[in-house]
């Protein structure tokens, strides 16, 4: 009996271990599947967003703070990678390649130990207007101090040195992915392990109920201070590898649209699990460089697809997935496979017609000849004559109306679930 206890707990464990086993190989793997530029790109950009995304939710997820100004410490992170790295070509230090991300954290922390002991006295819509102003001081003094941002020109430097604690030297792209996917496992990790200490707990209770956390003698000001810190640490970390990434960083990694970037790609992924900032880091990349490969409208779509996020899915697609394991664990999630398939096909018509409507829109309005004709999936069409404008309003129409009929049978659908599982029946 004993025996089948232990062997019962053990069981989580050894699943979890095979599970992160799994991840780490597939991981690894990756360069060796998609071998081409793009992909390698594109995998790198991806390591470097997952460590940002999830230093940012430190802030907002767990300590309960939303930053305007998160991006600062990105880029002095790398600013202070690529510095280190042209003391490292001059042979005036001789610090591993691997180990500047080191600095570019250390670099950081600093400065987000003496924000934070400004912005963190105030909580809420006070701390986010702080640290947007913060955010714009930082921005600014690019301009100020060229000898240190490189002015508008920004500062770059090769990263190919023979300083390395490996055989790699990193003039590759593909090596270059060792080692953000070997920073991004550390730190993934890392912070994770910081959500089960007693200061991620105390970051949380800070978070849900302030005047609770003092009363029984925590101080909100130093554990949220503490918390600011560490995030901006693992935003240095972003920011140096992606100094190393690209040679060159400019003060284009301190503004306001790298620090909606990484809110984004936190509030897409979902605040309330761990993995919902991973999940948002990969798919905003991803559609940030696919889609502007693809089309001029790639802005117009990713806003559209935050603003869905924010009206129907607010927790996320961690958020979205959570809702459906007690279905799974009850066997019922079959029971809602039949009304999701009849909301998808009108969804996909609706969204056709969304992307008739704006791309016969933005070819009127930048093409150098608005008169040519245009392709879309394929085909060649006239934007200015009658029939793509009847067929994206007809699409639209039609899709909605079906779309919004499939909406009450999944309602229902949910209803009948939750019904049966406060029954007990699986």
């Amino acid at each position: 009996m004993k025996d089948n206890t232990a062997a019962s707990a053990m069981r989580p464990f050894v699943v979890k271990s095979l599970a992160i086993l799994a991840v780490v190989a597939i991981i690894l793997l990756l360069p060796q599947i998609f071998q081409t530029r793009f992909a390698q790109s594109l995998l790198n950009q991806i390591g470097i967003a997952v460590i940002f995304a999830l230093s940012y939710n430190m802030l907002l997820g767990q300590g309960g703070m939303l930053s305007f100004g998160h991006a600062v410490f990105y880029g002095l992170g790398g600013f202070m990678a690529i510095h280190t790295l042209k003391m490292v070509n001059n042979g005036v230090v001789p610090i591993p390649t691997e180990l500047v991300p080191l600095i570019g954290g250390a670099f950081s922390c600093i400065f987000g130990l003496i924000f934070g002991l400004i912005s963190t006295r105030r909580a809420a819509i006070p701390f986010a207007l702080i640290t947007l102003g913060i955010g714009e001081l930082i921005a600014s003094c690019a301009l100020i101090f060229p000898s240190f941002f490189g002015g508008e020109e920004g500062v770059s430097a090769n990263r190919w040195t023979d300083v390395t604690l490996s055989p790699l030297n990193f003039g590759r792209a593909g090596e270059v992915y060792l080692l953000i996917a070997a920073w991004m496992l550390v730190c993934v990790f890392l912070m994770y392990l910081l959500t089960r200490t007693p200061l991620g707990r105390m970051a949380n209770a800070v978070r849900d109920n302030p005047e609770r956390a003092r009363f029984i003698g925590y101080n909100p000001h130093m554990v949220r201070t503490i918390q600011f810190s560490l995030s901006a640490f693992f935003a240095g970390i972003a920011g140096s590898l992606f100094a190393i990434n690209f040679e060159i960083i400019t003060a284009h990694a301190l503004g306001m649209m790298a620090s909606a970037d990484v809110l984004m790609m936190t509030y897409i992924g979902g605040v309330g699990h761990f993995f919902g900032p991973i999940l948002g880091a990969v798919l905003v990349t991803f559609l940030q460089l696919v889609l502007a490969n693809i089309t001029h409208a790639w802005l117009l779509y990713f806003g559209l697809l935050f603003m869905c996020m924010v009206l129907w899915a607010p927790n996320g697609i961690s958020g979205l997935i959570m809702l459906h394991e007690p279905v799974w664990k009850a066997g019922l999630f079959k029971k809602l496979l039949p009304s999701y398939g009849r909301a998808l096909v009108p969804g996909l018509v609706l969204f056709l017609g969304v992307i008739i409507l704006v791309e016969i829109n933005y070819h009127l309005s930048l093409s150098t000849n608005p008169e040519s004709p245009m392709s879309l999936f394929g085909i060649e069409i006239s934007a200015q004559s009658a029939p793509p404008w009847i067929a994206s309003l007809l699409l639209m129409t039609v899709g909605f109306l079906f779309f919004r009929k499939a909406a009450f049978q999944v309602r229902d659908a949910w209803d009948e679930v939750t019904r049966r599982m406060r029954k007990g029946e699986h």
